[in-house]
C-alpha cells in the first residue's frame, strides 16, 4: 500500500487508513522503533496493574507495606463535617 507523507506543522507524517488500524489492533497509542531503516510500529498493549500481586507481596515480604499515613477517621474532632 503506497501513502504520502505529509506535513504535520513542523513534522512530518502518514495516514494510516481505518481498516489497517482496526486489522492490527491499533486504538488510541502505540509503539514506535527504528530497525535499521525500517520504521516498526505495534499496538500498545497495556495491561493496567499487571504484576501488582507479586510486588506487593515482595513489599510485605520485604516489611515494606506500612501505611504511611493513618487510615481512620476521629468523627468527633469538634470541625469535622460530613
Amino acid at each position: 500500500m503506497k501513502v504520502s507523507v505529509v506535513p504535520i506543522g513542523n513534522s512530518r507524517g502518514i495516514r494510516i487508513p481505518k481498516t489497517v488500524l482496526e486489522e492490527c489492533k491499533i486504538q488510541n497509542e502505540v509503539t514506535m522503533e527504528v530497525e535499521g531503516d525500517t520504521i516498526v510500529i505495534r499496538p500498545l498493549k497495556r495491561k493496567p496493574r499487571k504484576d501488582w500481586e507479586k510486588a506487593f507481596k515482595r513489599m510485605r515480604a520485604q516489611k515494606d507495606d506500612q501505611l504511611l499515613i493513618k487510615d481512620s477517621i476521629d468523627l468527633d474532632v469538634p470541625d469535622w463535617e460530613w
